[in-house]
């Protein structure tokens, strides 16, 4: 009994001593930052030192947040930021989806091709592709010459109508990052047993019912990771928006974390500000990862 004691003690001395580096790390690159930042955003803290007795720091309650939400910007970042969810959700996924499936099968010719193709993109520098894209759809670009050619006397207003100025933002995205899912699902895609795919089809399945049937059921669990992977992806996109056309016009392509950067970095800083909508921003991610993994529980995903 006495050794049984001590074996457990020792076992959950060497649990601690493995597991603290890395609880260490966490709190100090993740947890206190934004612990720090929700306090933040509680007061009027308007740069400077931290604790001077010329500048103290008062408490101000939930006053940032009330001007977050009142501010017609906030609201149009918050949109564009759900359009990209929503074209990360269901058209990057399902799209990485059905071309893994089409290479897996082997029902199109020169797949190796057409895999490093369509991940390229997902490899390229962020910023060098937002500038290309940028160059392409301006109004003197390729893009202009090419409808012309179809609609002579064309005029491209793509980033100078409200309407249209995120079309753009939202192809690019598609055209990116599509190629993560497609190595995630294709990867995944191989772990399945041949014989069970060639059992359904000597029942007599089409590829489409093999494809419902049962690949989707075993991969479910794989698309929700990929879904959590989208939102979080989405909700934090600065680089390429940046690069394409830095939020304009008057701010109309803005997303959440662009809007962030102007309140804490252009004009005068409003740190408490920003800190509000970076904590905004992350309490969004996790209610958003919540209700994926509970619609993914109640659908019966499988991992």
């Amino acid at each position: 009994m006495v050794n049984s004691k001590r074996w457990k003690t020792e076992e959950f001395r060497a649990y601690v001593l493995l597991a603290l580096p890395a609880v260490l790390v966490y709190w100090a690159v993740t947890a206190f930052p934004f612990i720090f930042s929700v306090v933040l955003s509680l007061t009027n803290y308007s740069g400077g030192k931290l604790f001077s007795p010329d500048n103290p720091i008062r408490f101000v309650g939930f006053t940032h947040y009330s001007f977050m939400f009142s501010d017609p910007y906030f609201w149009i970042a918050l949109k564009n930021n759900f359009l990209i969810i929503f074209i990360s959700i269901f058209g990057q996924i399902p799209l990485g989806f059905i071309i893994a499936y089409l290479l897996h099968r082997k029902l199109v010719r020169f797949t190796g091709f057409f895999q490093s193709v369509i991940y390229l993109p997902t490899i390229l520098p962020t910023v060098v592709v937002g500038i290309l894209w940028q160059s392409f759809f301006n109004p003197y670009g390729p893009f202009t010459e090419l409808v012309r050619r179809f609609i002579p006397g064309w005029e491209n207003n793509l980033f100078l109508d409200f309407k249209t100025a995120m079309l753009p933002v939202l192809f690019v995205i598609l055209w990116m990052y599509t190629g993560n899912y497609l190595i995630i699902f294709l990867a995944n895609l191989q772990k399945i047993e041949p014989e069970l795919l060639e059992a359904a089809k000597i029942d007599g399945a089409s590829e489409g019912q093999i494809l419902r049937h049962v690949i989707v059921p075993i991969l479910s669990g794989v698309i929700a990771v990929s879904a959590i992977l989208a939102i979080t992806g989405s909700l934090n996109s600065f680089s390429l928006i940046w690069a394409m056309t830095q939020g304009n016009p008057a701010r109309m392509t803005s997303v959440l974390s662009i809007y962030m950067y102007h309140t804490a970095f252009t004009g005068a800083p409003n740190y408490p500000l920003a800190n509000a909508i970076s904590t905004f921003i992350v309490c969004t991610s996790l209610l958003l990862v919540v209700v994926t993994k509970a619609l993914e529980k109640r659908l019966g995903g499988e991992s």
